[in-house]
């Protein structure tokens, strides 16, 4: 294996940049085409920004941040871009919500469940129709479908994948087919393999796709060696449904109460007796998720401060969202899965100058099915009719008046090495949540977001509300049927013959 350095563990943003070799005064050049004026607002150079488990609220700019946490870089996004404030996921869970932010689809249909198992052949990622369109292409990052397949995926130029979740340091990176070694933090590592592609890996007179994915901040969550013990001083405000009482769960659902004591509950911390892996006190637990989400934004502005100095500001849309959302002790949680707020709400900015108006706020309900078509239509490429669910918010961005979904579909289905969780289907609108559990027979959930944000009243058995879960409950089983999503897409183990099956039992 081939050992490379990259850049020390601190130093300025200039430095950064030198020390991953990138020359910024050798790219004068803004990468667009040589076309009429709306069709180079079309074929913009696209950033892309995907995070692990950040939640929507850990944002310095929003006023239900933590007081201390610090993200210039993100707030600077939002200052002199847009802030999506009601992005969600369709299922809150690595792969199947990276398999939806590639193929615009729904899990049902793309038919990536879980963590374990590969995308199906013939899967068609969006980054395919940027190349047919003349897109210079880059993965670099966090890959995860398909467990530990690391192999180069289709639409990629060029590909740089960890393995399975990767580790936080001294990374093993496939670079185009070969495995090459990296000394330092991983994001700090991801961020200068991006750098370097963009200096010296594309034509500069071609416009590029960039897909940078980070690990950060999945859990354990770990921050750079500069950054750790930034907040250990600072106080920890724990949310209201935290607490063990009588308060929070007598109306909720049976299993939301056990998986308290379960994996992924916040009495199950500094244990680990279902799953030995015992982790710090919950206030340690929230300021490393802090300090990481810190070293997060710090990796952020280098990407931001690579395109002014690099002249490429004005022709690059930079997106950036995290792949799920993260209890930190709603309702005795950490963790995602479920269709709590916090889990299936995630971070969204957009940063185009010339493109998107500063201050910009989108309040209509997006989704990461929405990713793709966006992105093809910031490229001027339009997707074969039918082939994604989601649909383009760029209009929202530009501040246009159009008609739009009043109401977002989430699934996720029970996993065997995360039995807490069951499976899980919601219907969510700007004001109301149904949610249906499917094989936990005692009952389902209805909340008011309105009257009770934090999700503590569960209203499914308020006789004034019957008219309303049993529209609610139809329109989801409508949706489902009518996309087909009612039939789980269980497929065998890759690898695995019938008769290997016949020989087991």
């Amino acid at each position: 294996m081939k050992r490379e350095s990259t850049h020390e563990q601190t130093w300025s943003r200039r430095n950064f940049l030198k020390a991953a070799g990138c020359s910024v005064a050798a790219l004068g050049c803004c990468g667009r085409l040589a076309v009429g004026a709306q069709e180079e607002t079309k074929r913009r150079n696209i950033v892309f920004i995907l995070s692990d488990d950040h939640r929507y609220d850990f944002m310095g700019f929003m006023d239900s941040a933590p007081a201390f946490l610090e993200t210039p870089n993100l707030d600077r996004m939002a200052r002199q871009g847009a802030h999506l404030a009601n992005a969600f996921v369709s299922t809150s869970l690595c792969s199947p919500s990276r398999a939806s932010i590639l193929t615009g689809q729904y899990m049902h249909r793309h038919r990536i469940v879980d963590n374990q198992r590969p995308e199906p052949e013939g899967t068609v990622f969006f980054p395919q129709y940027l190349q047919k369109a003349g897109y210079q292409t880059a993965f670099i990052g966090k890959w995860h479908m398909g467990h530990e397949n690391d192999d180069p995926r289709p639409g990629f130029d060029h590909w740089a994948s960890l393995k399975g979740q990767g580790t936080y340091f001294d990374p093993t990176l496939n670079v185009n087919g070969t495995h090459q070694s990296f000394e330092g933090y991983t994001t700090d590592v991801l961020t200068g393999r991006a750098l370097t592609w963009l200096e010296k890996g594309r034509d500069p007179d071609r416009p590029f796709f960039l897909y940078l994915s980070f690990k950060a901040v999945h859990y354990p969550f770990t921050p750079a060696p500069r950054n750790q013990g930034r907040y250990a001083n600072d106080p920890v405000q724990r949310p209201e449904t935290m607490a063990n009482t009588e308060r929070n769960y007598q109306t909720q659902p049976h299993w939301v109460r056990e998986r308290r004591y379960s994996i992924h509950g916040v009495d199950h911390m500094e244990t680990g007796q279902y799953d030995n892996d015992p982790v710090p006190s919950f206030d340690g637990l929230y300021r490393q998720y802090c300090e990481t989400v810190f070293g997060l934004d710090e990796n952020i502005g280098s990407v931001l401060d690579y395109l002014d100095q690099a002249g490429l500001r004005d022709s690059t849309c930079v997106l950036y969202m995290g792949d799920n959302g993260f209890a930190l002790g709603e309702h005795g949680f950490y963790d995602k899965r479920d269709a709590f707020e916090e889990s299936i709400r995630v971070p969204m900015l957009a940063y185009a100058p010339g493109l998107i108006a500063p201050d910009t706020t989108v309040t209509q309900m997006v989704q990461n099915i929405d990713i793709a078509p966006t992105v093809l239509e910031l490229a001027g490429v339009q997707p074969p009719d039918g082939v994604m669910d989601g649909r383009s918010f760029l209009p929202l961005l530009r501040g246009q008046s159009v008609s739009w979904r009043d109401s977002i579909l989430y699934e996720y289905y029970w996993e065997w090495n995360f039995p807490a969780t069951p499976t899980v289907f919601a219907l969510r609108t700007e004001r109301y949540k149904y949610i249906f559990y499917q094989g936990v027979w005692d009952h389902d959930g209805f909340y008011d977001l309105q009257t009770d944000p934090h999700e503590r009243h569960n209203l499914i058995r308020v006789p004034a509300y019957q008219e309303r879960i049993a529209a609610m409950k139809k329109q989801l089983f409508d949706e489902l049927e009518r996309r087909g999503g009612l039939q789980i897409p269980v497929r065998r183990p890759a690898g695995e013959r019938l008769d290997q099956r016949k020989n087991r039992r």
